[in-house]
């Protein structure tokens, strides 16, 4: 029944849509939303205010859009100078606002939702109760590792399944020369900026299962400052200094990661779950047509999913004189009707449809939802969209899943986090790249612990049990 509904709904609003839209609807609130730009964009929002026509809540919408690099600075900034939309979408510094009471406790709304609270995934409802001002229903970001599967095919190697092998199978991966150039100079692996993304597969290798570990007196303690922090710094200095890899991630930004990937720079990559490794596949195929990517899995399951809180996702301006219809833009793109606008892009250009048949076509792999996706037990779409690498990918996300113990830190810790946080990240160069030995772990700690590392701690030991 469920089956025949949704897909009377998909057909319904797919001819809904072909009508078109972007006329001003008389009479209809008018919700300004501030999000990243991206081509498109005025297209998907027409299609949005035709669907929400329909279905009898009819809306204008007003997308201001800044540019994806530099956002968050450049979002503070819109803000502060008083010019706040109804809806906001935020990627980071969000809490300023959120503790000057400028955003919106959403769990009331949702609560009486028609479609969001029944889309949610688990760890969204978590970290709605944790922090109840930041939405973003997507499956958990957790990143996943990937190689062009003819390289792994050269290799001569399975696909890594613990850490030895991961190690044998990086060193195989740097010493090949799948850039063509003449030389065995590809890089085995690549994390762009710091070592988060290598974190996210190697953690749990380690046994940094967790935000906050105990001792060996049963203490609670920071897992950066944890014996375990230290053997998997050692281990990626080991991959430095043996050229697997590529010392030049602390420069690198994600554009240069995918563009050494691309080119044969570098065999392995991480990527977050879904379309973003759709993203990579296609983007791979067009920079190599016929090649493909093979999906890795983490030697020791994925690192821990912090449920405090959501690190982007939308927020409703506390003071808007439109939050009725603000949020029903939000619900809206939870229903049925909504994903499926919000999903499968444009039809002719992403999918063709023919009656109830639906085929996807190859640009399909550089459209992504701008705003949820639904967990599958509420909807589905019609046809897969995704790859079995992406799709795979989010099952390795949900197969691995761990909840970690982070929490929201009060405001006027801000500072120490912000330090010790600043403290890390550079002392973690020093040990990968060789500047410092591991002999000095315990000169690190000590710093750790004076650039706000005690403040911190002495909190969390009076948050977690």
């Amino acid at each position: 029944m469920l089956a025949r509904h949704l897909m009377t709904t998909v057909v319904a609003v797919a001819t809904t849509l072909s009508l078109g839209g972007g006329v001003l609807a008389q009479d209809a609130p008018t919700v300004t939303i501030i999000a990243h730009e991206n081509p498109g964009d005025a297209e998907l929002f027409e299609r949005i205010e035709a669907g929400m026509a329909e279905a009898g809540t009819p809306v204008n919408i007003e997308l201001v859009g800044l540019p994806s690099s530099g956002y968050a600075d450049a979002l503070s900034l819109r803000l502060l100078s008083g010019e706040i939309p109804d809806i906001i979408y935020f990627q980071g510094a969000d809490a300023e606002f959120a503790n000057q009471g400028i955003l919106e406790d959403l769990r009331p709304w949702i609560e009486q939702s028609s479609y969001i609270k029944d889309a949610m995934w688990a760890h969204n409802e978590a970290r709605m109760e944790n922090y109840p001002y930041l939405l973003y229903i997507f499956p958990a970001r957790t990143k996943s590792a990937v190689v062009r599967s003819d390289w792994l095919e050269q290799s001569g190697l399975q696909a890594p399944t613990n850490l030895d092998e991961w190690t044998a199978f990086l060193t195989e991966m740097s010493q090949s020369d799948f850039d063509d150039n003449g030389e065995a100079d590809t890089f085995g692996i690549l994390a762009p900026d710091n070592t988060a993304e290598l974190d996210a597969i190697f953690n749990q290798s380690f046994g940094v299962s967790s935000t906050w570990l105990e001792d060996e007196n049963g203490e609670l303690i920071h897992a950066r400052v944890s014996d375990a922090e230290r053997d998997k710094l050692a281990y990626y200095q080991m991959l430095y200094a043996e050229g697997i890899l590529d010392p030049e991630y602390v420069t690198s930004n994600w554009e240069v990661k995918e563009d050494k990937f691309y080119s044969g720079r570098v065999a392995v990559i991480m990527g977050t779950a879904g379309p973003v490794v759709e993203i990579y596949r296609t983007k791979m195929a067009e920079a190599n047509p016929g090649a493909d990517l093979a999906l890795l899995d983490p030697p020791d399951g994925l690192e821990a999913v912090n449920v405090a809180k959501e690190d982007r996702g939308y927020a409703i301006h506390a003071m808007s004189e439109n939050k009725e219809a603000a949020f029903a833009v939000l619900d809206f793109l939870a229903s049925p009707e909504g994903q499926f606008i919000d999903r499968m892009g444009v039809e002719g250009e992403h999918y063709t449809r023919d009656g109830d048949t639906f085929e996807i076509l190859p640009a399909m792999g550089g459209w992504y939802p701008r705003f949820w996706t639904a967990n599958p037990e509420y909807w589905t779409p019609p046809v897969a969209l995704l790859s079995d690498v992406a799709q795979g990918s989010l099952e390795q996300g949900a197969e691995y899943f761990v909840a970690d113990n982070a929490f929201v830190w009060p405001a006027d810790l801000a500072p120490s986090v912000d330090a010790a946080e600043q403290y890390y990240r550079t002392s973690v160069f020093r040990f990968v790249s060789g500047e410092w030995s591991m002999d000095q772990w315990d000169q690190y700690v000590e710093g750790w612990y004076a650039s706000g590392g005690q403040a911190m701690t002495d909190h969390a030991r009076t948050v977690l049990p």
